[in-house]
């Protein structure tokens, strides 16, 4: 049987896990929509900043409480306030994740070139939803190795979404000076992805807070 300490803790890692599936699961609903060029489906992705913030606050409270009724031992201590941060950063992806699918919507239209855009957004969504899926998975690790494998896995695709940001951007604008006309939604279309840009940072946050719950060190700042 767990002790009351472990079962609290075990509860804390069980709930911040929901809320990084639901927005992976969200995610997943974007890259999908998109593989299928049927964009009207990113109406699908219902995840709000609201509903992600009421659960976030109810997870920092249990965490909260968890610290002044057991005050834990270092590895324990620095759990928990690493758990306070990452509930921050999954709300903010959550937030990314709805923005994107909005603007994406909302500014994508047969009057672009649409095949341009979608060679370059598909693995742009999908190195995003790989780094949130991989840093997320982290905290069921206990194993150093596997830890710093899966955050080195984070880091190479937080990369490759910066250079695939780059690309399009320099070939959006190359478009936009060919047609001034589309200017407005192109630049509401860049706009988009660079919120897939910063789920993509948010990961190697939550990778490097799960790193230094379990192997300590230093926290990075993203």
């Amino acid at each position: 049987m767990l002790k009351p300490y472990e079962t609290k803790l075990k509860s804390i890692k069980e709930e911040i896990q929901k809320i990084g599936l639901e927005v992976v699961e969200s995610l997943e609903i974007c890259q999908q929509a998109l593989v299928e060029k049927k964009i009207e489906n990113l109406k699908d992705v219902e995840i709000t900043e609201k509903k992600l913030l009421l659960k976030s606050n109810e997870i920092d409270n249990i965490i909260v409480t968890t610290l002044a009724l057991y005050s834990p031992e270092a590895k324990d201590l620095r759990q928990l306030v690493s758990f306070l941060k990452i509930t921050n950063e999954l709300v903010r992806t959550g937030s990314n994740t709805k923005d994107f699918a909005k603007m994406f919507k909302k500014s994508y239209s047969d009057d672009l070139n649409t095949s341009m855009i979608l060679e370059y957004t598909i693995p742009l969504l999908k190195s995003a939803l790989l780094s949130l899926q991989t840093a997320t998975s982290i905290i069921d690790e206990i194993d150093p190795k596997h830890i710093e494998e899966k955050y080195h896995r984070v880091i190479v695709e937080e990369s490759k979404t910066d250079d695939l940001y780059l690309m399009i951007e320099k070939n959006i604008l190359k478009l936009i000076t060919k047609n001034l006309d589309l200017s407005k939604e192109y630049f509401d279309l860049l706009s988009s992805l660079r919120r897939l840009e910063k789920i993509a940072d948010r990961a190697v946050s939550i990778a490097n807070l799960l790193q230094f719950a379990q192997v300590g060190g230093d926290i990075v700042q993203s």
